[in-house]
């Protein structure tokens, strides 16, 4: 393993050798995953990404490492199998960012303890060696005793069993790092404009640096597409960008709202299958805080920083309110965030109809890669996917490894102070000095938002950050910290349109 390069030196290395094994556009977790992969068997990498790492979709997910409960009833067998093993590796290589979380199902109907307690045992068989804990039907007592602050009224009991939580913004920037130790030169703020063709086939692609407008060829045979639900933007970039390509993806919307972890003081989180809108609702303990959220609302177009508009909002508090004694209101919310899922479309058939919750890869004629779909817990089986299809179709090197070894391979991270839920610790100098000479941080937002998680737990306290963090940049370096945007951004996550 080598040591991570700055910003600088690794632009040197870049302007000094710009041709790789592979390109990787898109710094969420199927591309640092995929960097990863492919630099551990021995392969010269590069990953661009246009703003931060897990800026998108990576940084906005409800923070479980699961099987998908969901999936199991709609009998996705083997996406649950897949899943399940894959979230026991995430556990086992990151334990300094995962970890077992206990779910709680209560049941408010005489059916339902009976009818989800048998499902989940289902759920626990299918885990195998893999599994965290056996699924326990609770009594009603042992269901309040389990998630304090429960509504008693009604309820005849419940579901306990086992998933896996994380953080997926540092897991994010732990496999940048990981992938940087193995020789990766890992790039954010550095745009992807354009492919480079020879003869109607990739051979590169052309990057600008976001913070100096300085652009650079750069070439591969193997450029993998990995930027979620932006995919189709750089499937049509090539040579003849009029060209059209049915669209591989269907955003959809998730919305998160953050209380005081006083409306359930607990370490368990509760899970309701079916809201009254078909939709599951998510309570879950997060550094010292709750989540409240809830996934699948269709969107018509991507946007970088999605809004929860004010449906979302009260359909999330209104829910709530039906399970909890204490209803928290929208003086409550500390902080809204959403985040965009990349749902795969069936491409042949053009259907908006044919939606996977699978990860698709797709290798077109001028040999761009694309993967997309799938979810956090699987990144690491997708990387493996997208090597053996590039493998297969002899985009890499002769010689290339066919053997994946990050099964069982370690991701760094534990090292460092961004991995605390101290949210004033942030807008210490040290804090944001390992930010920017370890963890690739450029602007405000990214200590704010990623390397802490204060702008995810509560927004106005990130506000209050943002003079301490941007004066810290500035004297560790970094020219532009960009506070203005945090500012804006704290002021979004505070409120909805």
């Amino acid at each position: 393993m080598t040591a991570s390069l700055t910003r600088t030196q690794s632009f040197a290395k870049l302007a000094e050798q710009p041709s790789f094994d592979m390109i990787v556009v898109g710094g969420g977790a199927t591309g640092l995953g995929t960097a990863l992969d492919a630099a551990s068997r021995g392969l010269r990498v590069a990953v661009f990404e246009s703003h931060d790492f897990a800026s998108g979709t990576s940084s906005r997910a409800t923070k479980l490492a699961h099987g998908g409960v969901r999936y199991l009833a709609q009998g996705h067998i083997p996406l649950v199998r897949e899943a399940l093993r894959e979230r026991s590796r995430l556990l086992a290589n990151a334990p300094h960012n995962a970890h077992p979380l206990p779910f709680v199902m209560p049941s408010f109907k005489w059916w339902e303890r009976p009818f989800y307690g048998v499902g989940l045992k289902v759920y626990d068989a299918l885990s195998g060696a893999h599994g965290l804990g056996a699924t326990e039907f609770l009594s009603s007592v042992e269901t309040q005793q389990a998630l304090p602050g429960i509504r008693s009224d009604g309820l005849s009991g419940g579901v306990r069993y086992w998933d896996g939580q994380f953080n997926d913004a540092r897991l994010a920037i732990d496999l940048a790092r990981t992938a940087a130790s193995f020789g990766t030169l890992v790039f954010n703020y550095c745009k992807v404009d354009r492919l480079i063709e020879e003869a109607g086939k990739v051979v590169g692609v052309h990057v600008v640096d976001q913070e100096t407008g300085q652009g650079y060829d750069v070439h591969s045979r193997c450029v993998i597409n990995a930027t979620g639900v932006w995919v189709d933007a750089l499937r049509g970039a090539g040579v003849d960008p009029s060209a059209t390509k049915p669209h591989m993806v269907r955003p959809s919307r998730g919305v998160h709202l953050v209380v005081s972890r006083d409306f359930m003081p607990t370490d368990s989180a509760m899970l309701i299958p079916k809201t009254r809108d078909g939709r599951v609702l998510f309570i879950v303990p997060w550094l010292g805080h709750l989540i409240l959220g809830t996934t699948d609302t269709p969107v018509d177009a991507a946007s970088r920083e999605p809004y929860a508009d004010t449906a979302d909002v009260d359909f999330i508090l209104g829910e709530a309110a039906h399970y909890l004694k204490r209803a928290p209101t929208r003086a409550d919310v500390l902080s809204i965030w959403s985040g965009l899922r990349p749902l795969v479309q069936d491409v042949s058939a053009g259907s908006t109809k044919a939606i996977s919750r699978e990860h698709t890869i797709e290798i077109a004629a001028n040999g761009l890669l694309t993967v997309t779909g799938g979810k956090w817990t699987t990144y690491r089986a997708m990387s493996e996917d997208v090597m053996a299809h590039a493998l297969a179709a002899k985009l890499l090197p002769v010689g290339t490894s066919p053997d994946c070894i990050t099964y069982d391979l370690p991701i760094l991270g534990a090292d460092s102070p961004c991995n605390t839920p101290d949210m004033a610790r942030a807008g210490d100098s040290d804090f944001v000095r390992f930010a920017v000479e370890h963890e690739f941080a450029r602007t405000v937002s990214d200590v704010l938002a990623r390397r802490s998680r204060v702008l995810f737990l509560h927004a106005k306290a990130a506000e209050k950050l943002v003079p301490a963090v941007s004066e810290s940049l500035i004297k560790h370096g970094v020219m532009n910290p960009d506070a203005a945007s945090l500012v804006h951004l704290a002021r979004q996550y505070q409120s909805c349109p």
